[in-house]
């Protein structure tokens, strides 16, 4: 491209269909290309094709090329022109279910509101295609429609989405040969339905499965009080805990932080179905939190603690509650003189508690040991420990979350758990041991030499961690692998933000000040 820009061929060229470099390129993906024919003088708004329609925004948009998008607008692409048939670059997005490109549009000023060719707002669509993550960007720029979007993603509730799509293929080759397929993506799955000919996929339709959630979202910024039974019944839908319909009900049910919903969750505890005492787990764990404040006035404990959650994404008044995993890293833990609310956590325990103990599905016992480490409660510790050894990694590293901030300095089978932990073959959960040794309110060789151990960790966020521990002991052992970190790691990475702060807590000024000095060698 670069020689045949050179040699002076226009950057607006046209092949035999009518076609530009930059439309080719935008359907394409090549965000490089783009760039550079857009340097070249490329017109970003220029349409082409046979009929000349065909826009490059929109191009880029209905592939989910979201660089491109981006360059595209940055070079003053108009965000809501319209192709021949009505169709905008958001209208392709929010129909494919291209959140990220959806949300680029919306930030460059896309109108959310901006009726696709049917007539129909955006959020209508979205709510069809069953994208919450698109429903979610639609909504934060203001999107109207709402009641109307939570009517469809009701609808698409109580159909069969696989069979919709099969008879929507049917309708136009009857009596073809079909095959489905179901991928996880953007929180939740996509069925694919494909028609065969000659045993080869020949068209198809493909569709997403968030409705629940999408409902669940529409549901509380309408302020419609959905019953509990209501929100569990869609998170179990799909029976997978780490899914949006899941999470978005244990969020609806967080933010309500009721009596009410104390009861139903606590009730659902004494179900004979591991899934459904999962997600009452997952509602305990999470109920009433809030930090500052007064505790609410609707609880019946009114439980106030001082001090720190068990692991660092604890649900901030007004935020989001983590997901299940819990991988979430920043500065979200309380400031001095905060106080954590736990409103029900008195009633919450022992429920916990014994689920934790009687536990055999591992799910379940996720969802337990999740919830106690939340509570960040001393006389749960016993409880998390006791699966510190389980033969499925995602309950160890459930147990490693629980654990940061729970072991005391002097526990030493708590200390110990986490040293056996942080020899793990599976990067999560020596990740998060690594992170809880490391806050250790204690100083031992044994604690030391277990740091050590993972400053060569092949995974980049455990070595951090590692060289935050030694570098608040004051071992010399952290300077070589923060250098390292700092010098040769990606800029943007966690692990990286992991050792600049590390390097606050050395005391010798002259090492501190060399570290702060370090300039990254990657941009």
């Amino acid at each position: 491209m670069v020689r045949l820009l050179r040699a002076g061929v226009p950057a607006d060229t046209v092949d035999e269909d009518g076609q530009t470099p930059l439309y080719l390129a935008a359907v394409e993906g090549e965000t490089g290309i783009v760039r550079l024919l857009l340097a070249a003088g490329a017109d970003p708004d220029r349409a082409c094709g046979p009929e000349n329609d065909d826009l490059p925004l929109c191009g880029a948009a209905v592939g989910g090329h979201t660089g491109v998008v981006r360059a595209l607008l940055a070079a003053g692409a108009t965000p809501d022109r319209r192709e021949l048939l009505g169709f905008t670059a958001l209208t392709w997005a929010v129909g494919q279910g291209h959140a990220e490109t959806a949300e680029a549009l919306l930030e460059h000023g896309a109108d959310p509101d901006l009726t696709c060719p049917s007539g129909e707002p955006p959020l209508v669509v979205a709510a069809r295609r069953g994208s919450p993550s698109t429903v979610r960007a639609l909504l934060r720029h203001g999107a109207s429609a709402r009641a109307e979007a939570l009517e469809e993603a009701r609808r698409w509730l109580t159909l069969d989405v696989e069979q919709q799509l099969r008879e929507g293929l049917l309708a136009h080759e009857p009596g073809a040969e079909t095959v489905s397929r179901r991928v996880a993506e953007d929180g939740g799955a996509t069925v694919v339905v494909e028609v065969l000919r000659e045993g080869r996929p020949a068209a198809g339709n493909e569709q997403q499965t968030g409705h629940g959630a999408i409902a669940t979202l529409l549901e509380e910024d309408l302020g419609i009080r959905t019953p509990y039974a209501t929100l569990a019944e869609r998170a179990l839908r799909e029976g997978d805990p780490d899914r949006d319909d899941w999470i978005e009900s244990v969020t609806a049910l967080w933010r309500r932080g009721d009596e009410e919903t104390f009861q139903a969750a606590a009730a659902w505890c004494a179900s004979d179905d591991p899934l459904r005492q999962a997600f009452a787990a997952d509602v305990l764990g999470q109920l009433g939190f809030t930090y500052g404040g007064a505790p609410d006035s609707r609880t019946a404990d009114g439980d106030a603690v001082d001090g720190h959650a068990a692991d660092s994404d604890a649900a901030n008044a007004g935020a989001e509650p983590p997901a299940r995993d819990g991988d979430v890293r920043g500065d979200t833990s309380p400031r001095d003189g905060d106080r954590i609310l736990r409103p029900f956590a008195a009633r919450a325990l022992p429920l916990l508690r014994e689920l934790s103990r009687e536990a055999r599905d591992a799910e379940l016992v996720q969802a337990a040991v999740t919830a106690l480490g939340h509570h960040a409660d001393p006389s749960a510790l016993n409880d998390v420990l006791r699966h510190a050894g389980h033969p499925d990694a995602a309950v160890r590293h459930r147990v490693a979350l629980a654990l940061c901030g729970l072991v005391p300095g002097d526990h030493a089978e708590g200390i110990a758990a986490l040293i056996t932990l942080s020899r793990d073959p599976a990067d999560a959960v020596r990740d998060w041991s690594t992170t809880a040794l490391a806050e250790l309110d204690a100083d031992t060789p044994e604690i030391r030499e277990a740091l050590a151990a993972r400053i060569d960790d092949p995974d980049a966020d455990t070595a951090a961690e590692a060289a935050r521990g030694l570098a608040i002991r004051q071992d010399q052992r952290a300077e070589a692998v923060l250098v390292r970190l700092l010098a040769d790691g990606d800029p943007a990475s966690p692990a990286h933000g992991t050792a600049t702060d590390a390097v606050r807590h050395i005391r010798d000024e002259r090492l501190r000040r060399r570290l702060e000095a370090t300039v990254p060698r990657r941009p």
